[in-house]
């Protein structure tokens, strides 16, 4: 087994993710299968191999196949297979941070901004994660993230995403926080300034106990005091940011409600080895139907059955 490999096959048991490292993992085994199956078009024996390795152990296949084929193997998959089946499977071949990276630079491709996409992203992930998604976004794409950014967005907005790919968790008094973000809804034109600042460099925490505050003070939840103080894409911005801080599964969950191929793939994916487990859980809970459900109402065929691989099982 490749050294490298050892850290992290060892680091995904006792995760709640639903991915896990297969433990009669045997890397050129799977690599002869894989090019069996790809000239066979054979969906089914790609699924089933690709949804019960994890991502460390799809990497080492990778280069597996491509010392027995010198061929990647993203080109064999996307000469197989098409639509939404090769889009989810190409998702599991990438490193988690080279897929963050892809599925930022999507929401930023073609005409007008996914918003929401970028924010995902950006909300959920920790700063060190922020930093190395920044590195292999340079990597794969050769333009800075930070730049792109700037050029997709702009005003308060942009302030905003910045900030939050730059986001450096310091100290803070809770009172202080609370006056100052109610200080700022509060006058005539609100200014979302401390507000970015705040909400991008203090841990959860603090923060959810500066909500608890501030809605004790205006006697209304913090995402209503920003619905009704700013406007556009900054309060888009801020409201995702607060659900996050308040809830990341449940954030997490309301996204996949959209079924909406794109979105289910990258969360199933992106929080497969960490916390999907969690996000199953608060989707019964805001829906009252469980993810695997949900699935088999939306999809079909074997993009269908790789999502039920991944989500693994009933609530």
């Amino acid at each position: 087994m490749d050294i490298e490999y050892l850290p992290s096959y060892k680091m995904s048991w006792g995760t709640l993710g639903t991915i896990r490292p297969f433990p009669y993992f045997h890397a050129k085994r799977d690599a002869l299968d894989i090019q069996a199956a790809l000239e066979q078009k054979d969906a089914v024996t790609l699924i089933k191999i690709l949804t019960n390795r994890n991502n460390a152990q799809r990497q080492i296949i990778a280069q597996t196949f491509k010392t027995i084929t010198e061929k990647e193997l993203s080109s064999g998959l996307k000469k197989a297979l098409s639509g939404e089946l090769e889009n989810l499977l190409l998702a599991l071949v990438m490193t988690p941070l080279q897929f963050d990276a892809y599925r930022l630079r999507q929401s930023m491709e073609g005409i007008g901004t996914d918003e929401e996409g970028l924010l995902e992203i950006l909300c959920t992930r920790s700063p060190k994660v922020l930093a190395n998604i920044t590195s292999t976004y340079k990597e794969q794409y050769n333009k800075d993230l930070e730049t792109d950014l700037k050029g997709e967005t702009s005003g308060d907005f942009a302030k905003l995403v910045v900030a939050l790919l730059k986001k450096e968790k310091g100290g803070g008094v809770v009172q202080r926080d609370t006056e100052a973000l109610s200080e700022a809804i509060n006058q005539a034109k609100a200014d979302p300034g401390p507000w970015i600042t705040i909400l991008t460099t203090r841990d959860s925490e603090h923060l959810n106990q500066v909500f608890v505050n501030l809605e004790s003070e205006k006697h209304e939840p913090v995402d209503e005091a920003i619905e009704k103080a700013f406007s556009g894409d900054v309060r888009l911005g801020l409201k995702t940011l607060v659900r996050c801080i308040q809830s990341p599964n449940l954030y997490l969950a309301q996204r996949l409600e959209t079924m909406k191929a794109a979105i289910v793939q990258g969360v199933m994916v992106s929080h497969s080895e960490e916390d999907l487990l969690c996000v199953r859980v608060a989707y019964l809970r805001q829906t009252g139907t469980s993810l695997y459900t949900a699935l088999q109402k939306q999809f079909k065929g074997d993009h269908l059955q790789a999502l039920l691989a991944i989500c693994r099982s009933e609530d």
